[in-house]
């Protein structure tokens, strides 16, 4: 019989052996076989700035807190809650310590995150989340990281007309891990910096052990021809969009109709049609939408929305195209990272905020590589859903006989990927 919580029931907060969101275990576990703790002493040198001591330690704390959901510094108490201190492995830092280390980076010091970053993600590729010799697809993006009040330090109005910052991003297509990110000031133009971040990039994925083919998608906003040239030069495909100027649209102009073929994944709803043509030296890859709301008033309204990307892939046109579309991906993880800690920008300093950006990707990689190596359903899940069914489980930690063992509710809907998860990551080696 299920009885009702009555009004007369008592509520107290007094039970010591309750584990707050003891599936974190998992991220934990993982981190540890990655070596991150030892990994950031290593590189992050903050020298005889406040909070420079245990710096992976500090780190881990922010990473943690972010898995389940802390958009700011504040939200990093969660971690202290119940017995959760000890599936963590480590003693979790109180938002003041991490609000103090934080505001302690400067430029100099972000760019030592980075470098965790990369080796980061070459020692989960070597573990069996990287590409090998396969080929990798890489998307491009930048966004507006949006904040509110005018005491946050770099931020400005972009073409969005918002108060924010205006960061890059390189993502993974279909795993969404994050590649590369930078934080830039909100009044950057889309390409500043883009020729430089691409080079570091392609660098870093090349050490993380990505042996095959590299194709890197990027909408109009990245079409540069110092970054076209940089791409040939490293060898790599690439498929990036154009503005409609007006040299692109006499080209397109100058097709004739014969030249347009029809898209056949396209949905019922409108008429897409694909052509190809030279920009220059360049393949141009065009292609028109309109509506079937249109198709009664054909001789008054012959509007098309014209799409045109360059390409130095060779393949079949509407291959190449449909590949292209695929770009949109992007826009996921930079959804996620929204729902996660870069909901906000949390601190008034610069720097504390570009920190906090690379921590966020690290923790938001650390979640993917958690599902790609942990379960063998290969269907990429939300931050939200890995939050609500893996991390955010509650527990109790109990010891018997010198041994811990850590209770999670009966019944639970995901045990399976629970278990399994935690049975695959327990057995990877050790990062050397």
């Amino acid at each position: 019989m299920v009885h009702a919580l009555s009004d007369r029931s008592d509520v107290v907060f007094d039970d010591e052996r309750v584990v707050v969101n003891a599936g974190i275990v998992l991220a934990v576990t993982l981190g540890r076989r990655l070596g991150l703790e030892a990994l950031v002493d290593r590189v992050v040198k903050l020298g005889a700035r406040p909070g420079a001591a245990r710096p992976g330690r500090k780190v881990l704390s922010l990473v943690h807190a972010m898995l389940l959901g802390a958009d700011s510094i504040d939200d990093c108490d969660v971690l202290r809650a119940g017995r959760t201190e000890a599936v963590l492995g480590h003693r979790p830092m109180a938002p003041s310590t991490l609000g103090t280390f934080l505001r302690s980076f400067t430029f100099g010091h972000v760019r030592q995150l980075d470098r965790v970053l990369g080796v980061a993600l070459g020692r989960a590729w070597r573990a069996g989340a990287g590409p090998g010799c396969e080929r990798l697809v890489i998307d491009l993006d930048s966004f507006v990281g949006e904040v509110h009040g005018h005491g946050k330090q770099g931020a400005g109005y972009g073409y969005t007309h918002r108060l924010g910052y205006h960061p890059l991003l390189a993502s993974r297509a279909g795993t969404s891990e994050v590649l590369h990110v930078r934080l830039r000031k909100g009044q950057a133009n889309t390409q500043r910096g883009a020729l430089r971040f691409v080079d570091e990039l392609l660098a870093r994925v090349r050490r993380a052990g990505a042996a095959g083919q590299i194709l890197l998608r990027a909408d109009s906003g990245f079409w540069n021809k110092k970054v076209i040239a940089r791409l040939c030069e490293q060898g790599c495909r690439y498929s990036i969009g154009v503005t409609m100027q007006r040299h692109v649209m006499a080209a397109i102009a100058e097709l004739p109709d014969e030249a347009w073929q029809p898209v056949a994944d396209y949905p019922d709803t409108g008429v897409c049609e694909l052509a190809e043509t030279m920009l220059g030296a360049e393949r141009l890859i065009v292609r028109r939408v309109h509506l079937h709301a249109q198709d009664d008033q054909t001789e008054l309204f012959a509007y098309w929305r014209h799409h045109a990307f360059v390409t130095n892939r060779e393949e079949p046109a509407h291959e190449v195209d449909a590949e292209h579309r695929q770009h949109a991906q992007v826009e996921l993880v930079i959804r996620d990272l929204k729902d996660q800690a870069l909901a906000h920008f949390p601190s008034g300093h610069y720097s504390a905020n570009s920190a906090w950006t690379v921590i966020a990707c690290l923790a938001h990689n650390l979640a993917r590589w958690t599902a790609q190596l942990g379960l063998s359903d290969p269907t990429p899940r939300t931050a939200r859903t890995l939050r609500r069914r893996l991390f955010a489980l509650p527990g109790r930690l109990t010891r018997s006989a010198r041994r811990l063992t850590l209770h999670l509710p009966a019944r639970w809907p995901w045990q399976q990927d629970f278990i399994e998860a935690l049975t695959r990551i327990r057995a990877l080696p050790a990062a050397a």
